[in-house]
């Protein structure tokens, strides 16, 4: 890796230096703008690299029709600090509960992403119902699933129109309803796992590479925030999971295995910079 790739992305020299060469710097604007939030939550700007590779997953989400459809998100990896992990890729900040004793830095791997401890979990401050009935994804990636029947990685609700996502041995979802879905996808350590919605008689699972189309009616629309790391149960947690998270994106209907890949390049190439 070059002098100049370690130098932050906001650096006079971060471009490269006269007559040894240069690198790209990221130049999409909504791109720019997070970074820019992220680095005032660090206190200095990422790594040029890691810059470069948030840039190109925006452009690749953007070109992927996939953007408009993303309401709230974090990437979880990345940068320098926790706080700067929970600047909001689009939407709004979640909250790190409880307040107390929420996630604190040494759960946090710049590479990895956010270790669940059984107690923290994060409010994403957006609503379950804020997207239409049959107009909905939850997706979450993972570097290291904790497999516990008992938990949940991403939830809103117990009641009609819930959400959720529990990674067992196998991959079970909720979507808009009051059926538990065992997709039959076995769990795995590293791997995006969502679903969405766009129909009112079922929905569209992919975890770890692997599609299941799941023949589950929507019953209702439940107002609870979605919460990470646990379900929402009128405001309460449930099912608090250990799991590691390095992204979450909630919003409406999407193409999962175009999202699969360009978080799966995201996640790689920050990784390839560190």
């Amino acid at each position: 890796m070059s002098l100049a790739a370690k130098l932050p992305y906001d650096h006079a020299f971060a471009g490269g230096f006269s007559g040894i060469g240069s690198q790209p710097l990221p130049t999409d604007s909504d791109c720019l703008t997070y970074l820019a939030a992220v680095a005032a939550a660090d206190g200095a700007g990422v790594e040029v690299g890691v810059a470069t590779a948030v840039d190109t997953f925006f452009s690749r989400i953007k070109a992927d029709g996939l953007f408009e459809a993303i309401k709230a998100s974090c990437i979880l990896c990345g940068a320098r600090t926790l706080t700067g992990a929970l600047v909001p890729m689009v939407g709004t900040a979640p909250t790190n509960l409880p307040v107390a004793n929420g996630f604190v830095a040494g759960d946090y791997s710049r590479t990895a992403g956010l270790k669940g401890d059984g107690t923290s979990y994060l409010d994403s401050g957006r609503a379950n119902d804020a997207d239409p009935q049959d107009d909905n994804h939850n997706a979450i990636y993972l570097t290291q699933a904790y497999s516990n029947g008992s938990t949940f990685e991403i939830g809103a609700s117990v009641s009609a129109g819930r959400n959720m996502i529990n990674v067992a041995a196998n991959v079970f979802t909720r979507c808009r309803d009051a059926t538990e879905i065992n997709t039959g996808i076995s769990s795995g350590s590293n791997g995006l796992v969502g679903f969405s919605r766009n129909s009112s008689a079922g929905y569209e699972v992919r975890a770890y590479g692997s599609e299941h189309s799941a023949t589950a009616p929507s019953d209702g629309l439940a107002s609870d925030n979605v919460f990470v790391f646990a379900g929402n149960n009128g405001g309460s947690p449930i099912g608090i999971s250990s799991a590691r998270l390095a992204f979450y994106s909630i919003g409406t209907s999407l193409d999962l295995a175009a999202l699969d890949t360009a978080v799966d390049n995201l996640i790689s190439d920050i990784g390839n910079a560190l």
